[in-house]
């Protein structure tokens, strides 16, 4: 199981105070020989980066970001400075400013372990801004330059574990969207045969009563041709005007015999009595 976030382990020392406690011998010598090799003005910039680191381990985040920024003042690639300056920014939250100190600190730094700090660090803060992607390149850097660092290994771990996380979830989210679009476009596919259909059954109902009402005209209009209006005679076909003709011959054939039976029959004769 993966740690929680509060657990990630970072570079939140000052890589001077994190000189001291891995090789303090060292670290005075060092020391000792900057004050004679160096100016009164590389004097005070340390010193500045100093107190800096004293108001650091106090919680003292914002004044002591004050003081590594006057110790750029003196000297702007001053590396302790713009790393620690980092550290400071970090703790406050603010990590795009972060971001961009541990980024100038990886290429101020010569010394390989301290530039895999300044990339440790560097992780740390995209870790904290969920760009997990950005996080693993960043431990991968620091592990290139620092391979034995186990804290750096720990980190890029867990931020690959986060990524793999997030990689699914935005999958998941794919494939519900995409199931939803599908599922949207059926619907509609949907909607729309059922209007074609009702449409169709809407024209086939129109249709039927055009004709209905076209075929109620006709036969109206049948109707009336058929009704004879007064003053008006009916028309006659070419046929039956030949057997109305015919039939008017023979009434009239018919009358003409019954005139000729009587006029030829004889007129009775009154006989008188005989008494």
């Amino acid at each position: 199981m993966m740690r929680q976030m509060a657990h990630i382990i970072p570079y939140y020392r000052s890589v001077a105070i994190r000189l001291c406690v891995s090789a303090p011998l060292r670290f005075v010598c060092i020391l000792m020989f900057a004050h004679l090799a160096f100016s009164a003005s590389a004097q005070e910039e340390r010193g500045l980066t100093r107190d800096g680191n004293k108001l650091f381990t106090k919680g003292k985040y914002s004044d002591a970001e004050a003081a590594y920024k006057k110790a750029l003042e003196k000297k702007n690639n001053f590396p302790e400075a713009i790393f620690n300056l980092g550290d400071a920014i970090y703790k406050q939250k603010r990590y795009d400013d972060a971001i961009a100190q541990f980024e100038l600190a990886a290429k101020t730094f010569k010394d390989p372990k301290q530039k895999a700090q300044a990339y440790h660090n560097l992780g740390n803060a995209q870790l904290d801004k969920e760009e997990y992607e950005k996080a693993v390149d960043a431990y991968k850097q620091a592990l290139k330059l620092n391979p034995a660092d186990r804290d750096t290994r720990y980190n890029l771990a867990y931020a690959n574990a986060k990524l793999r996380k997030e990689q699914q979830q935005n999958q998941q989210n794919k494939n519900n969207k995409n199931n939803k679009d599908n599922k949207d476009n059926k619907d509609q596919n949907k909607d729309n045969k059922d209007q074609d259909k009702k449409d169709q059954q809407g024209k086939g109902d129109k249709d039927k009563k055009d004709n209905k009402d076209q075929k109620d005209k006709d036969q109206q209009g049948k109707g009336d041709k058929d009704q004879k209006k007064p003053g008006e005679q009916p028309k006659l076909t070419k046929e039956q005007a030949e057997k109305l003709l015919e039939a008017l011959k023979a009434e009239e054939q018919k009358a003409q015999d019954k005139m000729q039976k009587k006029a030829a029959k004889p007129a009775d004769v009154q006989i008188e009595k005989d008494w």
